[in-house]
Formats: C-alpha cells, sequence, structure tokens
C-alpha cells in the first residue's frame, strides 16, 4: 500500500511525485448502450432507445474506461490506492477540479464503436494554500476510434490536506442571476448513488455521510463534479436539442452538497455559438463555471 499519511509536501517529495510526468497508459472499451440508457434515465430524460451509430452524448463518454479495481485495492475513501498511473500524492482530500475538452467534428463518438483512450500525465505542480498544500496533477486524456482522434481532453486532479478546525474558508462568489435557461436540481441521495454506479465511483464523499462528515469534514454528502458538469451541458441539450459540442471547459469553484436543490444555468452569446454555464447553490453561490462552444 502507498503511504498517504499526511505531511508537508517538501521540494524533495515534490520531486519524487514528479517523476510520474510523462507517464502514460492505455486502455480499451466498446461504447454499449446499456450506461447510455443508465444515464439518460438518471438525468431524467425522455431519449429514445440508443442504437449502434447512435452518437454518444458529450461527456458521456465519461461512461467508459472505468477504473476497475479489485476490492483490495481501494483505499480507505473508496478511491484506489495511490500510486500506479497517477502519483502517490500523501493528501487525503482530492477532487475533480475542472477540465477542457475538444471534440473532433467529422469524427463523433458513436454507440456500438471500439474505441481507445491514451493517457499521460503532462504535469504535478505544488502550490501552498491558505488551509496547507495543494497538489495539481493535470492528466491529457486522447479518445480514439477506428476512424482515429474522437475526442482530447486535460482533466485537472487536485489534492489538498484534511480539513482543521479553524481553517479559513474562501470567500464565496455570488452567482450571476436571471439566466434565461435554468434548471433546478435536487440532489438526492438516489441521483448520488445512481451516478456513482454509473460511473462505477467508490469514492465514499459522495454516498457515506458518517465518512464525508466525520472524516473529511464536510457538512453533506458531495454532488459529483462531473455530474454537475453532464447537467450543465444536458442544460444546453434541452435548449437546444441537436446541439453538437466543439468545446466544453468547466471548473469547480466551491462544493455542492445533498442538503439542498441547486440551479444550473446557461445564456448564450451573441455568436449564436458559445454558450455561458454556471451553477449555483441554494444560497446564490457559484459552484462551477463553465463555456460551451458549438460547432
Amino acid at each position: 500500500m502507498s503511504d498517504t499519511s499526511p505531511r508537508n509536501v517538501d521540494a524533495s517529495l515534490l520531486a519524487h511525485l514528479q517523476t510520474w510526468q510523462g507517464r502514460s497508459e492505455t486502455l480499451h472499451d466498446t461504447l454499449t448502450s446499456a450506461p447510455v440508457s443508465g444515464l439518460s434515465a438518471t438525468l431524467d430524460r425522455d431519449d429514445p432507445a440508443p442504437q449502434p451509430g447512435t452518437a454518444l452524448p458529450p461527456l458521456w463518454h465519461w461512461l467508459y474506461f472505468l477504473p476497475q479495481v479489485r476490492q483490495s485495492g481501494l483505499g480507505p475513501d473508496g478511491h484506489p490506492q495511490r500510486g500506479g498511473f497517477l502519483p502517490p500524492v500523501p493528501l487525503p482530500r482530492r477532487m475533480w477540479a475542472g477540465g477542457r475538452l475538444r471534440w473532433e467534428e467529422s469524427n463523433p463518438l458513436q454507440v456500438g464503436q471500439a474505441v481507445q483512450r491514451v493517457s499521460r500525465i503532462e504535469s504535478v505542480t505544488h502550490k501552498a494554500g491558505r488551509t496547507g498544500d495543494l497538489v495539481f496533477v493535470l492528466v491529457k486524456h486522447e479518445v480514439h476510434n477506428e476512424a482515429g482522434l474522437a475526442l482530447t481532453e486535460e482533466h485537472d486532479i487536485v489534492y489538498r490536506a484534511a480539513a482543521q478546525p479553524g481553517d479559513p474558508v474562501p470567500p464565496p462568489v455570488a452567482a450571476d442571476t436571471g439566466a434565461p435557461w435554468q434548471r433546478e436540481i435536487v440532489p438526492d441521495d438516489v441521483l448520488l448513488f445512481r451516478y456513482s454506479a454509473l460511473t462505477f465511483n467508490g469514492h465514499r464523499i459522495h454516498y457515506d455521510r458518517r465518512y464525508v462528515t466525520g472524516v473529511e469534514g464536510y457538512p453533506g454528502l458531495i454532488v459529483h463534479g462531473p455530474l454537475i458538469a453532464t447537467l450543465l451541458v444536458d442544460l444546453v441539450r434541452r435548449q437546444q436539442p441537436g446541439a453538437r459540442f466543439k468545446r466544453f471547459d468547466f471548473k469547480a469553484v466551491r462544493p455542492t452538497f445533498d442538503l439542498h436543490p441547486f440551479a444550473v444555468n446557461g445564456r448564450p452569446e451573441a455568436d449564436g455559438k458559445t454558450v455561458r454555464l454556471w451553477a449555483n447553490d441554494h444560497e446564490g453561490w457559484l459552484t462551477m463555471q463553465a463555456t460551451a462552444e458549438l460547432f
């Protein structure tokens, strides 16, 4: 088991973690229909049953290339133990902080395709934050089908120290109001469970209330960042059925908990191709910001 006991990230440890830069792995999968049907139901969509050749909605590739780690290989937080492809960062809290995605217009991902994902550790960087060390890992994924490159994704992962009593809390940012597109989401236990199951995500912060409040110090279950991003994209698809995404950039700003409803919002720009998107909690604080560009 990798050492994940909390300690300061000094120059020696950072140098060790940076030896993971340049590492790569290649995974293979098939874009089967069952996960597509499952996510459609989870998002409360009334989509026709997916058939071979059905376009895979944007971000739904996250239903594939899932980590099939043996039960004995999981850490205390329900994630795979540190090490292997990702560096063994010895900080207990980790989150999907954001990402940037680019789709190839002439080569869409479709149900039934055999696909390959090539992943590479692009960088490992350190920052001393107000509540302790932060380590950022940038992973680049390239998804190919039989016709070649279909999608490029940069994935930001952040590791941080455990919460301590008296830690300073970052000031919240007020979200914009009056969005022309808006949808309220009720993040109950069932929604979080279904998304965790679809993505084979064992991270206990999304379903184990005793763990997330008693160990990680949060007030409630945490809504998956990728789920919020998917709901932002879904908002565009509900408002503009048939929209094809060229790019999508998103950044998590503040955790969202299952204790209250939250909102996803959208505002189309004057160019007719760009949509500004954001999520806010029940108090109106910004929780995620994103930009979508359509073909």
